[in-house]
C-alpha cells in the first residue's frame, strides 16, 4: 500500500516510510524517483525486479497514473502528496533504504533511460566490498548522448570536480548509482532539487568513501526529462558554484582574483612599454589596469579571510 503525506520539506521524512512486510532484508534494493513517468515506469519496474530483491518507486506528486502503474508492476510505492523535487524523492528513498538495510542500494531513473541489465554489474562492486559508491558512467559518443548534453555534462563535471577536491570523475550527473550500507549511514542528502547528484558525490568524497565507476549504456531516443536541459543545468551549476564558495573559498575567490591581478600586471607592463616608446600614456587602459588590480586584490583578500574563518570554525 502506498504511503501518502501532505508534509513539506521541513517535516520529518520518516513519515513517508511505510511498514515493512516481513523480516527479510533485501540484498539488492532498487529505488526509482518518479514524476509523471506513467508511460515508462511499468516496464522499468518489471525489468528491475528481474535483478533486485525489492523495487521501490517514490512518486513525487505525479498527476498521471505513475503510482498505479508502478504498483501493478510489483513495486512498493511511496507517495509525496505534491511535487517536492528530485532531491526530496531521493531523501525519501534514502530513509527507506536505511530501514531496509540492503546489501546494495540502487538508484535509477524511471524514464527508461537506464538499462536494468546493468544492475548486477553496478551492484557487484558494493556487494564484493570493493566500493561504497558506484556511478554508472555514460561515455560521450558511445552512449548516444546528444552533443548539447555532452557539452553541458562536461561543464557540470568540471564544476563538481572543483568543489569535490579529490579529482575528476567522468559522469558526475549520472542518476544510475549504487550505495553501500556504510554510505547510507554516513551521508545525509539535503538538497531538494536536481543538484542532489552533485551533493552526494561531493559529500562522498568529503567523508572518504570508496568511489568506483562502471560503464553503462543509456537511451536518448525518448524524451523523458521533466525539466528542460538548460533549466536543469543552470540550477545544478548555480548550486555547485555556491557550494564551492562555501567549501573552498580560497579557491573560489583566490583563483579568479589572482588571474585578474596577473592580467592587470601584463596590461600595465604593455602600457609602460608603449609610454616609453611613444611618450603617450594610454589613460583609458590605465584606468582598466587599476580597476582590475583592485578587484583582483579584493577577491584574493576575501578568499584568504573566508578560508581563515572556515579553518577557525572547523578547529572549534
Amino acid at each position: 500500500m502506498a504511503v501518502e503525506t501532505a508534509s513539506d520539506s521541513g517535516h520529518d521524512m520518516r513519515a513517508l516510510i511505510g511498514s515493512r512486510e516481513g523480516p527479510r532484508t533485501p540484498r539488492i534494493l532498487v529505488a526509482i524517483p518518479c514524476l509523471n513517468e506513467g508511460p515508462t515506469i511499468g516496464s522499468v519496474v518489471l525489468k528491475a525486479r528481474q535483478h533486485a530483491d525489492e523495487v521501490v518507486v517514490v512518486d513525487d506528486g505525479s498527476t498521471d497514473d505513475t503510482a498505479e502503474v508502478a504498483e501493478l508492476a510489483g513495486a512498493k510505492v511511496l507517495r509525496h502528496a505534491r511535487n517536492l523535487g528530485k532531491g526530496m524523492a531521493i531523501r525519501t528513498a534514502w530513509l527507506y533504504a536505511r530501514e531496509a538495510n540492503p546489501g546494495a542500494f540502487v538508484l535509477m531513473d524511471g524514464d527508461n533511460q537506464h538499462h536494468a541489465e546493468d544492475i548486477p554489474r553496478l551492484a557487484e562492486r558494493v556487494l564484493a566490498d570493493e566500493a561504497d559508491f558506484v556511478i554508472g558512467v555514460r561515455w560521450g559518443k558511445t552512449s548516444g548522448m546528444p552533443m548539447y548534453r555532452r557539452v553541458g555534462k562536461r561543464l557540470l563535471d568540471y564544476a563538481t570536480a572543483a568543489g569535490a577536491r579529490n579529482g575528476m570523475l567522468t559522469d558526475s550527473q549520472s542518476g544510475y548509482r549504487v550505495f553501500s550500507n556504510h554510505a547510507l549511514a554516513v551521508m545525509e542528502p539535503t538538497e531538494n532539487g536536481m543538484s542532489i547528484e552533485s551533493q552526494l558525490l561531493m559529500d562522498a568524497q568529503e567523508v572518504g568513501l570508496r568511489i568506483k565507476q562502471v560503464d553503462i549504456q543509456a537511451r536518448y531516443d525518448i524524451d523523458g526529462s521533466t525539466y528542460p536541459s538548460t533549466t536543469h543545468g543552470m540550477s545544478v551549476l548555480g548550486w555547485v558554484l555556491s557550494t564551492i564558495s562555501e567549501r573552498r573559498p580560497l579557491f573560489f575567490f583566490g583563483v579568479p582574483g589572482s588571474s585578474l591581478v596577473l592580467i592587470s600586471a601584463l596590461l600595465g607592463l604593455r602600457i609602460v612599454q608603449t609610454y616609453y616608446a611613444t611618450g603617450e600614456l594610454a589613460i583609458g587602459y590605465s584606468f582598466i589596469v587599476v580597476l582590475l588590480a583592485i578587484v583582483g586584490s579584493l577577491s584574493v583578500f576575501t578568499g584568504l579571510v573566508l578560508n581563515a574563518l572556515k579553518r577557525a570554525v572547523r578547529k572549534r
